[in-house]
């Protein structure tokens, strides 16, 4: 599945597109940066309340194409613009993480 397919299906709110064609193979949620970079896998699509810039550090380092944003939050401008650098898709959903997860999951993402 790529990150536009995902995107799609998933009728998300686009802040950054990223690299559309970059595939997604697995999902991750967590809020805790160390968590996700201790165990995310690479092609992740990865949930999350947070907001902040370090998730496109985070993202870079675990080679991470899309991150969602659940329940509706808009990412901070330092975020926004660091995924613009780094080609990280960025996009907002308007369901909690557990909603998202199960759509993920239901698309044949596993965790």
């Amino acid at each position: 599945m790529t990150v536009l397919s995902l995107i799609e299906s998933l009728k998300l709110d686009v802040h950054n597109g990223g690299d559309g064609n970059r595939s997604v193979s697995r999902g991750v949620v967590g809020d805790l940066l160390s968590f996700v970079m201790g165990g995310a896998p690479e092609g992740a699509a990865w949930v999350t309340l947070q907001t902040h810039v370090n998730l496109a550090a985070v993202a870079v380092l675990k080679e991470i194409p899309l991150v969602i944003l659940a329940s509706g939050r808009t990412p901070d401008p330092e975020l926004l613009d660091r995924c613009k650098k780094e080609n990280i898709a960025l996009a907002t959903a308007a369901g909690s993480p557990f909603e998202i997860c199960g759509a993920l999951h239901d698309l044949g993402l596993k965790g």
